[in-house]
């Protein structure tokens, strides 16, 4: 498989770096595609770009228009650009559920593909219920379970860029069977580059202990996409004791606004850089329930700090 180019960065005197900035439905309280505690998906266009961003993802399939032509209208009018589409998956379980992965894997890349974007986001399943704490599964996999996880991972990474051209980056994420170092170091040399890159989300690797920068310094040639996220030091500590899961957890206010929390996003960013590849850093805060008032102030604040640390 041929490898997939990296889109090439629109000149500009006052971006100097290859980082392109993007904001998420996330950071503004959206999980779920219909939801009465959710903004309007007309507010969060209206507050993206109102707060200086450039580019978005998709966010949950549904919450968006999916008609493309809609969906490209509301976007280009506000000077707004897609990056990636987001998808679970949970391909540790085997073949049996390949059909059934990819068809919720078509729909959200088709529409990806029409409105320009170059991504799809896949993130693993949960061993636990991210709201009840219900233990699903076994926290660890078996070692039928990881073949079946890569062997079937890159075998989605190829069908989606050979039929939607999108590159397929894999978000290792809380409560989920890829977390931390040793999970995601796992993967990642048990998968073939060609097939499968990484999205690293600075807060959940920072939530399973793992760090950043030694992970980009290390597999830099793995990192297709970045989400800009950070953790209160002092809630992780106490939801990691008391083993709150994820979304409970996030309601607690574990991932918080930069740059209060951990890790630094400057080193981060600084290694980012170091690469010289264009790449995504979406921002992507956590934050579930919450007020419809609160996200836009934190968004203002939070791209004005990332152009602080020259992006």
């Amino acid at each position: 498989m041929t490898k997939p180019p990296k889109p090439s960065l629109p000149p500009s005197p006052s971006r100097p770096s290859r980082i392109r900035i993007g904001s998420a439905p996330d950071s503004w309280g959206v999980w779920f595609p219909d939801d009465p505690r959710q903004v309007p998906w007309q507010r969060f266009l209206d507050e993206v770009s109102g707060a200086g961003y450039e580019w978005i993802e998709l966010g949950p399939y549904g919450y968006l228009p999916t008609d493309p032509a809609v969906l490209a209208e509301e976007t280009a009018r506000r000077g707004l650009r897609v990056s990636a589409g987001t998808v679970f998956t949970g391909l540790h379980h085997g073949p049996g559920v390949w059909d059934r992965t990819w068809a919720h894997v078509a729909e959200n890349a088709a529409l990806a593909q029409a409105v320009g974007a170059g991504h799809l986001v896949v993130i693993p399943s949960f061993w636990r219920d991210d709201r009840t704490g219900e233990v699903l599964e076994e926290r660890t996999l078996t070692a039928e379970q990881w073949r079946d996880l890569t062997g079937l991972t890159e075998r989605l990474g190829r069908e989606v860029w050979e039929r939607y051209g999108l590159r397929l980056v894999v978000h290792p994420h809380a409560d989920t069977h890829l977390d931390g170092e040793e999970s995601v170091t796992r993967f990642l040399d048990a998968t073939d580059p060609e097939a499968v890159a990484l999205c690293l989300d600075t807060g959940h690797y920072a939530y399973a202990g793992g760090d950043s920068v030694k992970l980009i310094e290390s597999y830099g040639e793995r990192i297709g996409y970045l989400h800009l996220k950070q953790v209160d030091p002092e809630v992780l500590a106490r939801v990691v004791a008391d083993e709150v899961p994820f979304g409970p957890a996030v309601a607690r206010g574990v991932m918080c606004e930069p740059p209060t929390g951990v890790p630094a996003l400057e080193p981060v960013l600084a290694a980012a850089q170091a690469l010289d590849v264009d790449l995504f850093a979406i921002v992507e805060q956590d934050m579930y329930p919450c007020e419809p008032d609160v996200p836009y102030p934190i968004a203002l604040r939070t791209r004005r700090f990332l152009r602080s640390c020259g992006v």
